[in-house]
C-alpha cells in the first residue's frame, strides 16, 4: 500500500518561506516521477515541481522558478518543497504525488492525470 504523507503547510506573510515535506512508504519502483502540485478553488491542479529518480533531475513551473526548490532525502524517502519569496498567488492546497515511469521516461511538464498516488494535501496561505 503506497502512502504519501505531507506536512509543513501553514500561514506566512508575502516574502516569507515555508518548507513542505512528503514522506513516501510502500513504494517499490526504481523508476518514478515524484512531484508537487497545487490547487485553488475553481482552478485545475497545477504541477509546481517534479523530481526524476535515477538522474535526480528536476522541473519547475515558470511561476515558481528561482523561488522554489525540491531537495530530497532518499534515506528518509522524503521529498521537500522549499518555498521562498512567497507571493499571495502561491496560495492553495499543495499535494505531493508519485507515479512509475519507463526507464527513459521524463518527468517535466507534469500532468496531474498521469500521477497514480497522492497525498492528502496541505494548505498554504500567503497574506499580502
Amino acid at each position: 500500500q503506497v502512502q504519501l504523507v505531507e506536512s509543513g503547510g501553514g500561514s506566512v506573510q508575502a516574502g516569507g518561506s515555508l518548507r513542505l515535506s512528503c514522506t513516501a512508504s510502500g513504494y517499490t519502483y526504481n523508476w518514478y516521477c515524484m512531484g508537487w502540485f497545487r490547487q485553488t478553488p475553481g482552478k485545475e491542479r497545477e504541477g509546481v515541481a517534479t523530481f526524476r529518480s535515477g538522474t535526480a533531475s528536476t522541473y519547475y513551473a515558470d511561476s515558481v522558478k528561482g523561488r522554489f526548490t525540491i531537495p530530497q532525502d532518499s534515506a528518509k524517502n522524503t521529498l521537500y518543497l522549499q518555498m521562498n519569496s512567497l507571493k499571495p498567488e502561491d496560495n492553495g492546497t499543495y499535494y505531493c504525488a508519485v507515479r512509475p515511469r519507463r526507464f527513459d521516461g521524463i518527468c517535466s511538464r507534469p500532468a496531474s492525470s498521469a500521477y497514480t498516488y497522492w497525498g492528502q494535501g496541505t494548505q498554504v496561505t500567503v497574506s499580502s
